[in-house]
């Protein structure tokens, strides 16, 4: 393996990866059932103890 090989793998997979770990990261905040604890973990900072 040279090192263009290894490069030109690294950038069209790794790529492809970044993208769909992306895409799958946006659905997990984006989905309905996630409101309430993004909401709850948003007021963090503002409870008091």
């Amino acid at each position: 393996m040279t090192f263009e090989s290894v490069s030109y793998f690294a950038q069209t997979w790794g790529l492809a990866y970044l993208a769909i770990l992306f895409i799958g990261m946006l659905i997990y905040a984006l989905r309905p059932g996630a409101k309430k604890k993004f909401e709850d973990a948003a007021l963090i900072p503002f409870k008091e103890d």
